[in-house]
């Protein structure tokens, strides 16, 4: 067939090239997303669960705060509210990354090469956002009613103080040393009971890990919380108290009751690896 013939059959003879020049462009960037998502998957997972996790968390802390009808049961719905968010959000990515939605508990699974250092600083940047978001989302269902109860000026601790819906802050009879050991032996108890439900030596809670983590977080509370609001976890309480920062509170938030913003970061940290090293240790040893 002549070149002019083939003209004839096809007038626009690049049209077929630049439809398949299209079409593999289309596939390159879909193939490339789809191994961005892949890639990042467990990063998304740890994001969202903590997002849920504070949206549920901080949620319920608020529905008491602004409703006088609920304040003789109050503590009773904030555990329940927190335990019972938690199951829920590590059903949607324990099955993806392992569910942490707690630095303590990446850092520390690091420590005992079950977790690889090098994604640590990832894990910790999405929980950390994750938990800001989450803290966000609140501040935006409830909006009308934080106008309403302090007029529009903000303030952190005191009779219209409201930072305490997102972040934690210690019973003003307690030292430093008072909350850092609360905070570090509660996380101690959380990690070290973890271990016993995922263990497959012991009788691990199969199929049933996210409702057992969700009773041990509400039983802590319940029991013990009440002392520093049980933050046991350094994302959970550092990224609503960035938001609050950011979002109206200014810096009350980090410097209320002595700067005490420092304690559920750090202290979370030691009591999870004490946890994980007294269960290595004395409930299963290797022989």
């Amino acid at each position: 067939m002549s070149d002019q013939a083939s003209l004839e059959i096809n007038p626009h003879p690049n049209e077929k090239f630049s439809a398949i020049e299209s079409t593999d462009l289309s596939s390159i960037r879909m193939f490339g997303m789809l191994e961005f998502r892949y890639r990042y998957r467990l990063y998304f997972a740890e994001f969202f669960g903590t997002m849920l996790l504070l949206l549920f968390g901080n949620g319920v802390v608020a529905t008491t705060k602004f409703n006088e009808g609920l304040a003789g049961s109050a503590f009773v719905l904030i555990v329940f509210g927190w335990g019972i968010g938690l199951a829920m959000a590590l059903y949607c990515c324990m099955g993806n990354s392992g569910g942490h939605l707690n630095p303590a508990v990446t850092i520390s699974a690091a420590v005992f090469g079950r977790f690889p250092w090098s994604r640590v600083p990832g894990f910790i940047a999405a929980q950390v956002l994750g938990a800001f978001t989450g803290a966000a989302m609140v501040y935006a269902i409830f909006r009308s009613k934080f106008n309403g109860f302090d007029g529009g000026k903000r303030q952190t601790l005191g009779e219209f103080g409201t930072a305490g819906i997102f972040t934690t802050f210690p019973d003003p009879a307690n030292t430093r040393w008072d909350s850092f050991f609360t905070e570090m032996l509660l996380t101690a108890v959380l990690l070290f009971l973890i271990q016993g439900f995922f263990d497959k030596r012991m009788l691990p809670a199969k199929g049933y890990e996210p409702i057992a983590v969700g009773l041990l977080v509400l039983a802590i509370g319940t029991t013990n919380g009440i002392m520093t609001g049980y933050a046991i976890n350094p994302a959970r309480d550092f990224g609503p108290r960035l938001f609050t920062a950011i979002a109206g509170w200014g810096s009350g938030p980090f410097t209320a009751a002595g700067y005490y913003f420092w304690i559920p970061i750090v202290a979370p940290i030691f009591g999870a690896i004490i946890g994980v090293g007294l269960y290595e240790f004395f409930i299963i040893p290797n022989m």
